[in-house]
């Protein structure tokens, strides 16, 4: 039996290792890097999280910042699958169908008087004569006129209440309270106007409505008008 040096021993040990390790090579390349690679785990994308209580993701950075007043941050564009209001369906408050009504949308008329207990009380009415739906609220203008267009006593008071909006589809109306106090029990100074002039409520533009309804109080003790804000409907 040959006996091999111990040189040639240790040179085939090695080799035999450089073979080990060349397979163990071999079979990680298959099946790419494998799963404890830090590469791997650093390009693995993080799960979103929730807002707690709202089950809405969390917003981005660059969503944040625009929430700052941050103006460098880009803005999203609306989605393109948004759609118009479904036929039918209301008009948001604020748009052209439930905006102010101005005064040229509007007739004014004088209801009516209702007197009592020395009080004459009569319903300003205002009706809606445009195609679209608008609204008033609070009170009106008001002021008596002789026929060369002056006015007739002092402007009127505002009896307290609480404004709310009257929305008037084409051809409602809507109306408020003038009253005052009958000239032959108060004592007033009373005369007869011509017209009574109505600015309908946020305008500048008045109406002019023929007055038919006697002596108004124009001076002296108890020469108060008073309005009421508006209200539904036409007061009768």
């Amino acid at each position: 039996m040959t006996m091999k040096s111990p040189s040639v021993h240790r040179a085939a040990l090695a080799a035999s290792a450089v073979a080990v390790l060349g397979l163990l090579t071999a079979c990680g390349n298959d099946s790419g890097a494998s799963a404890s690679s830090p590469e791997t785990l650093s390009g693995t994308a993080a799960p979103a999280t929730a807002s707690q209580g709202t089950g809405q993701a969390s917003p981005s950075a660059s969503a944040s910042r625009t929430a700052a007043g941050d103006s460098t941050a880009s803005t999203a564009k609306p989605s393109s699958t948004s759609t118009a209001p479904a036929k039918g369906a209301s008009t948001p408050a604020g748009t052209s169908g439930g905006s102010r009504c101005h005064t040229s949308e509007l007739r004014a008329s004088v209801g009516r008087n209702d007197p009592g207990a020395g009080q004459e009380n009569f319903p300003i009415v205002l009706t809606n004569t445009s195609s679209r739906t608008c609204t008033v609220r609070g009170y009106p203008g008001a002021a008596f006129v002789n026929g060369s267009g002056g006015q007739m006593g002092p402007d009127p008071v505002r009896s307290p209440g609480t404004p709310a909006t009257v929305s008037l589809a084409p051809g409602r109306s809507a109306w408020a309270g003038l009253s005052f106090s009958n000239p032959e029990v108060s004592g007033a100074h009373a005369a007869t106007p011509a017209s009574l002039l109505v600015t309908p409520p946020d305008e500048r533009d008045s109406l002019t409505v023929s007055w038919q309804g006697g002596q108004v109080p124009v001076s002296g003790n108890a020469s108060s008008v008073r309005l009421t804000v508006f209200r539904a409907g036409t007061g009768a």
